[in-house]
């Protein structure tokens, strides 16, 4: 494939306004995604609130108020008219899929209690396997030698990234297992149930159906679990204001989903997912001191090239490769007929490049066994 070829599939521009909002949406999306991750730690393990499962329970209990005050007084749930819900559906899907939902933040919650959240994002990397495996169970989709190589790669680098973690807990590894086993038959099963077009919501709506279900779900699993050693006191001590925020911060992850839907396309969505998780690892490592060994760098960076590979495919890869190569050569016409020169531009593209290899090493040496090594040489 030319560089010509490159440039006849590359669509056109949108208008500047359309290009701003999408920018907008993905980066509202990046950072509460984010932003929920780490809030959610900071509170369980750094503020000392340790009771996953009832902070679980407290942010679906606002979930479920929110949706319904949303529902009732703007036009963002209005997709909820479009779906045929029923008493007989409600109970054959929405139930059951909020259970898996319902177990699989519980999950997601536990383990901030035993593992760091670059660890966690590393196992993460390991989700699409799970959702593959878990079609082929279900006959979704048909098994592939191709597919099956392809997520060895993927399992190979979360194997070698979890054999070079130096505070590895088998609990923590377990609950994350199985948060990512709990989502992958989650969202198997709404592709089987709820595979219609008069059935299809987006993340708002399913938060307004599911989150009742798992609220009741998380406060029956919250009195086995966690109820005997509550100590209400602890809400003061991590801080009630703290705690609103942080119900707020996780919802406001959902109302970006909904907006990020239709500005972008299927392709940038997975590739800011991944840029999501990176900037996730760097920002933990650089939060919490968190020690990186090689091993687990190596592993990570297999899991991720294994999980492009899975998403994009090689001939999208080989693409976006030659229109950023044509892009920097100036092979591509100027944004609106106005961009910079090319060689302005390869000079901002390799600077970016640098800044970013610069920023990953940094929080490699700043958060891992290198920083050790060092603090050890200066005290001794």
């Amino acid at each position: 494939m030319t560089e010509d070829d490159v440039e006849r599939q590359l669509e056109k521009p949108p208008p500047v306004e359309r290009s701003v909002h999408a920018v907008f949406y993905i980066a509202s999306w990046i950072f509460f995604s984010n932003l929920t991750i780490l809030f959610n730690k900071w509170i369980i393990d750094s503020r000392g609130f340790r009771y996953p499962v009832i902070l679980t329970c407290w942010h679906l209990i606002f979930a479920t108020i929110a949706t319904q005050v949303l529902a009732r007084t703007t036009t963002l749930l209005d997709g909820r008219k479009k779906v045929k819900m029923n008493g007989r559906t409600y109970l054959r899907a929405i139930v059951p899929i909020g259970l898996l939902y319902s177990a699989s933040l519980v999950c997601s919650n536990m383990v901030y209690l035993y593992l760091s959240v670059a660890f966690i994002q590393m196992l993460k990397a390991a989700a699409p396997v799970a959702v593959l495996l878990t079609s082929w169970a279900w006959g979704v989709e048909e098994p592939s030698l191709k597919r099956f190589l392809n997520i060895l790669l993927i399992v190979a680098g979360v194997a070698l990234a979890s054999f070079g973690e130096i505070d590895f807990s088998l609990a923590g590894f377990l609950f994350q297992l199985g948060g990512i086993v709990f989502e992958a038959m989650r969202l198997v099963m709404i592709q089987v149930l709820l595979s219609g077009d008069t059935q299809k919501m987006d993340p708002l709506v399913s938060l307004y159906y599911y989150a009742p279900v798992c609220a009741v779900m998380n406060i029956i699993i919250a009195i086995g679990s966690e109820a005997n050693n509550f100590n209400p006191a602890d809400l003061a001590i991590a801080g009630y204001g703290l705690l609103l925020l942080n119900a707020i911060v996780a919802f406001m992850l959902n109302v970006s989903s909904v907006f990020l839907i239709g500005k972008t396309s299927g392709l940038v969505m997975t590739l800011t997912g991944i840029l999501k998780n990176i900037l996730l690892v760097i920002i933990s490592v650089m939060i919490w001191h968190t020690t990186i060994s090689w091993m687990q760098f190596l592993g990570y960076a297999i899991a991720l090239a294994g999980l492009v590979y899975y998403s994009l495919g090689w001939e999208q890869i080989v693409l976006l490769s030659q229109a950023v190569w044509a892009f920097a050569k100036g092979g591509v016409d100027d944004y609106q007929g106005g961009g910079l020169p090319s060689a302005v531009r390869r000079a901002l593209i390799m600077a970016f490049a640098a800044l970013m290899v610069l920023f990953l090493l940094g929080a490699f040496f700043y958060g891992g066994d290198v920083a050790k090594q060092l603090g050890a040489l200066g005290t001794s």
